[in-house]
């Protein structure tokens, strides 16, 4: 797959992502506040958006490396764009009131992230195996 299709494949799994991401945190807020509960969402979102990037975007790029080996090292490389997603979101907290302030910071976060994101899996996790 080309890169412009694998960056719109990554894209759209993000867009699915963002979903889990917002529904995780408006469950675990209650219960961890704001912040807490964005870390676990981050984390919930991460997983489902590698599963569905490993079946999906990277099919043709698989990494070679065991299923968990893998879910470790994408996890391991996401913190980079996560770093940049949560500064975004603690932003974008501080600056928004409302109810609907914390889903617009975890889409601040997930459009900073996004660039950072991809270019880490795709030339860290899910390399050709030519290029290993």
């Amino acid at each position: 797959m080309r890169i412009g299709k694998e960056f719109l494949s990554f894209a759209i799994v993000g867009a699915i992502g963002f979903v889990v991401d917002v529904g995780v945190l408006y469950i675990a807020s209650p219960h961890l506040g704001w912040y807490g509960g964005r870390v676990l969402s981050w984390t919930a979102a991460a997983t489902f958006t590698w599963l569905l990037n490993r079946h999906f975007t990277f099919r043709a790029r698989q990494s070679g490396a065991s299923i968990v080996r893998e879910y470790v090292h994408y996890m391991l490389t996401m913190i980079g764009g996560a770093v940049v997603n949560y500064a975004a979101y603690v932003l974008t907290l501080h600056w928004v009131s409302g109810s609907w302030g914390p889903a617009l910071g975890v889409a601040v976060g997930s459009g900073a992230g996004l660039v950072v994101n991809f270019i880490s899996a795709r030339y860290l996790v899910f390399r050709a195996a030519r290029e290993h």
